[in-house]
């Protein structure tokens, strides 16, 4: 059955000038003003929870909570039938199986830090969400992010929303210019306060103290290892007995195996060492963590590939920009060099701690998204 034909027949028929929009609702509070906002302003709007994951078969220890569970796709609904647009619920557990967390775990065991919500932005949440806006005759797609969309020389691009503190153009950069171009961000200029005020305006009291949710979907008890440990059979037997060893090679205890580190971290090493000691590097093919103090993880460069360029037709070369390397990174100015059509370097104006392949790197000229990509590797040229 195509998406077209299974939408057929549910009676939804354009009657805005303004045109169709179809909103992602997590139920969480700003999906939901989001969708408000654009009743609001005449669009016909229809909303549509996204079932990614089902965390009954997945394991862990608490109770199912987020985007995903019973309460918020009931809650999501109670809106849409408040306000009077229709809402549906679809399920695409195998899409994003299959791609988002299959990716998880391979980036992990390969030695990296993966973020998650990056890859379902730009591979499966906008494909998704197309394909049914298409199913549906909707002429754009709406989700809650706090960020902008600007358009320039013919080319359209993400710009920071205007609340600094919940600002998420860092974790939409990898969206073409198709998915740009159907796209709307209601709530970019406002800030998360004035949501919530006005999910409170729109009586939605209890909506309106509702709390954040900072956990991976798929990981809602924010135990990563103990996910990766359900997932793959026989993983802890496999990876055990790994060593810590210093910058320098020289042994400094054994470790539970080389995916449950990260670069950067500091705490559950398992092990005192006199000292703070942070991982600096990950070594999958022999196991090995190696630790060092904290000036061990000041790079001035790395490598990033799989690149997206969104201001531009391509990130140009020699282009100075403020480079972000993690979500609310307050970003460092650094030198971009092109090396191809997939792959960047990147040098540093200043040193900076803790590069972590897997994550992605983000190049903004002022507020805007020039562009990013993936962290491939790091260096330091002494």
């Amino acid at each position: 059955m195509t998406y077209k034909s299974s939408f057929q027949g549910l009676g939804v028929q354009n009657m805005s000038k303004k045109g169709r929009v179809l909103v992602a609702m997590s139920g969480g509070i700003d999906s939901t003003v989001a969708a408000m906002m654009l009743h609001e302003e005449g669009y016909e709007v229809i909303g549509v929870t996204m079932k990614t994951w089902d965390y009954a078969n997945a394991g862990g220890n608490k109770k199912e909570t987020g985007c995903c569970s019973l309460d918020s796709i009931n809650d999501a609904r109670m809106v849409a039938v408040n306000m009077g647009f229709h809402h549906f619920i679809v399920d695409i557990r195998d899409e994003f199986g299959d791609y988002v967390i299959d990716n998880f775990v391979d980036e992990y065991l390969a030695g990296r830090t993966p973020n998650p919500c990056v890859l379902c932005n730009t591979h499966i949440k906008w494909s998704s969400l197309l394909k049914r806006a298409d199913a549906l005759d909707c002429e754009f797609i709406a989700t809650g992010h706090y960020a902008k969309i600007k358009e320039e020389n013919g080319r359209k691009f993400i710009t920071k929303g205007k609340d600094e503190r919940k600002d998420q153009s860092y974790v939409l950069w990898g969206l073409s210019q198709e998915c740009l171009d159907r796209s709307r961000f209601p709530l970019g200029g406002f800030t998360k306060p004035e949501v919530r005020k006005m999910a409170f305006d729109w009586g939605y009291t209890d909506l309106s103290k509702k709390g954040e949710s900072y956990e991976i979907c798929f990981v809602p008890d924010n135990d990563y290892r103990g996910f990766l440990t359900r997932r793959v059979e026989g993983l802890e037997e496999r990876v055990a007995g790994g060593e810590f060893i210093s910058p320098k090679g020289e042994i400094l205890g054994t470790h539970r195996g080389y995916p449950f580190y990260t670069v950067g971290q500091r705490k559950g090493l398992g092990k005192a060492f006199g000292e703070p000691m942070f991982v600096t590097e990950i070594q999958p093919q022999t196991n090995r963590v190696v630790l060092g103090r904290i000036d061990d993880l000041i790079r001035n460069g790395m490598t990033v590939s799989q690149i997206n360029s969104m201001k531009y037709e391509s990130i140009p070369n020699g282009m100075e920009a403020v480079t972000q390397i993690r979500y609310n990174d307050p970003g460092v100015l650094a030198k971009i060099k092109n090396e191809g059509s997939d792959k960047i370097e990147v040098e540093f104006l200043a040193n900076v701690r803790g590069v972590a392949p897997g994550q992605s790197a983000v190049f903004y000229e002022g507020d805007d998204v020039v562009g990013g990509g993936l962290i491939y590797g790091s260096f330091l040229n002494k």
